[in-house]
């Protein structure tokens, strides 16, 4: 491979690009390899699956933050999963085992006292490191010797992280692109098929042309043109670059392993590009969840406008039928893609039509894969790489950042 360099917005950062040569010859093994003898699962997610204990030794968002009260508990369900998580009397978050111990009763219909949780059946009491506190009708000693599992959490930025892995959890990682001034806009949805669907999505630019054809994309300058990929591994994941016809290019960056971060397009002329990290989480394996941080660069005055706009666009949305309702609409035939009117969340609706539209879990083993998806198979192949290492007992690569990564709009 030849080192180059490239510039990106003012920061220059050296890279290995492959030969045209050197990407044909990936693209071929790709499509002469079957993918189901021999290849390994990176779809399925559960307890004891391998890309299940993948995800597992990475913290996940599991909650938007806001949305929990103080002294209110929820069920959750993360990678085919269920949990508990509930916000004690300080604020803290914690997420202990879905059921109570004693008699399997859903632990989050209980109440919330304090740091604890008391189940709502016989209520027994456990406290954040899922240790049995208190069971009303029992003798005390048998108090300690029970416990339920409790998973270390972290709040950041609006959202609720938690590490699920059977090991210690590794040190939170913060996000220096999103802690500089302006206001930060968080948010999640629901898609209805794998998240390898939408990690595939994210990685691929040439799909905006297509897809988002009819969208702000337009106004914005980002659909106008196809353009030429190149991605290679970095040390934190995948550096995507697709080069436009006139030498612009657009960078995203993809880390491991499930984190998506590129230049937001502003959902108002009066917005600047925004930074906009997205983590896809399944829920199981036909559906995932992916929590959204976006940093927009707004202050002072021009902050409070965007709130309010942002107020504005949520009161039109909630009068429309939800994204997944009319995605499912299309999906069936009852909608066409093409006659959609303009709305706030049009190009969600469109991705969701995309990748729901390849199946829950699509069958890559009919798929065709040309040039422009050398993203898509390198991302596959460090899957596969690690996922095998894993299954091994071999060393995974220890994934790292730079202090900061820059992405482009490519407009």
């Amino acid at each position: 491979m030849a080192l180059l360099c490239v510039s990106i917005a003012g920061v220059t950062m050296p890279r290995n690009f492959r030969s045209e040569n050197e990407v044909w010859r990936m693209i071929e093994l790709s499509n002469t390899q079957a993918n189901g003898a021999g290849e390994i699962d990176f779809v399925h997610t559960g307890p004891g699956t391998l890309a299940g204990r993948y995800l597992r030794m990475f913290w996940q968002p599991v909650y938007v933050s806001e949305e929990l009260k103080t002294g209110c508990a929820v069920p959750i369900r993360s990678m085919s999963e269920n949990f508990t998580l509930y916000r004690g009397a300080s604020g803290t978050p914690y997420v202990v085992d879905f059921s109570c111990a004693h008699r399997g009763t859903q632990l989050s219909l209980g109440w919330v006292e304090q740091e604890g949780i008391r189940c709502f059946y016989h209520g027994w009491k456990y406290d954040g490191s899922g240790q049995c506190v208190e069971q009303p009708a029992e003798e005390e000693s048998f108090t300690r010797k029970v416990k339920i599992r409790s998973f270390p959490t972290c709040e950041y930025l609006g959202l609720i992280f938690a590490y699920l892995g059977e090991a210690a959890a590794s040190p939170f990682r913060r996000y220096s692109e999103l802690e500089e001034e302006g206001v930060i806009d968080v948010g999640s949805y629901i898609r209805h098929c794998n998240y390898f669907n939408t990690l595939e999505n994210g990685i691929d630019q040439v799909h905006v042309p297509f897809t988002h054809a009819k969208s702000n994309f337009t106004k914005l300058g980002l659909n106008w043109d196809i353009p030429k990929i190149t991605a290679e591994e970095t040390d934190y994941g995948i550096a995507m670059i697709g080069t436009r016809s006139n030498g612009i290019a657009r960078v995203n960056h993809y880390l491991m392993p499930n984190i998506l971060y590129i230049k937001g397009s502003p959902e108002s002329s009066k917005e600047g590009w925004r930074e906009a990290f997205a983590w896809r989480v399944p829920v199981d394996d036909v559906s995932h969840r992916s929590f959204n941080l976006a940093l927009v660069h707004v202050s002072g005055e021009a902050a409070e406008r965007y709130r309010e706009r942002r107020r504005q666009r949520q009161e039109i949305l909630a009068q429309l039928p939800g994204a997944n309702e009319v995605a499912s609409q299309v999906l069936a035939g009852k909608l066409n893609v093409h006659d959609l009117e303009e709305r706030p969340d049009i190009v969600n609706i469109q991705d969701h039509v995309s990748q729901e539209g390849q199946g829950a879990i699509p069958n890559r083993d009919v798929e065709r894969l040309g040039r422009s998806d050398v993203a898509v198979i390198l991302l596959r192949q460090i899957w596969q790489r690690e996922l095998r290492a894993l299954a091994e007992g071999r060393a995974l690569k220890h994934w790292s950042r730079p202090q900061r990564l820059v992405a482009t709009s490519g407009v």
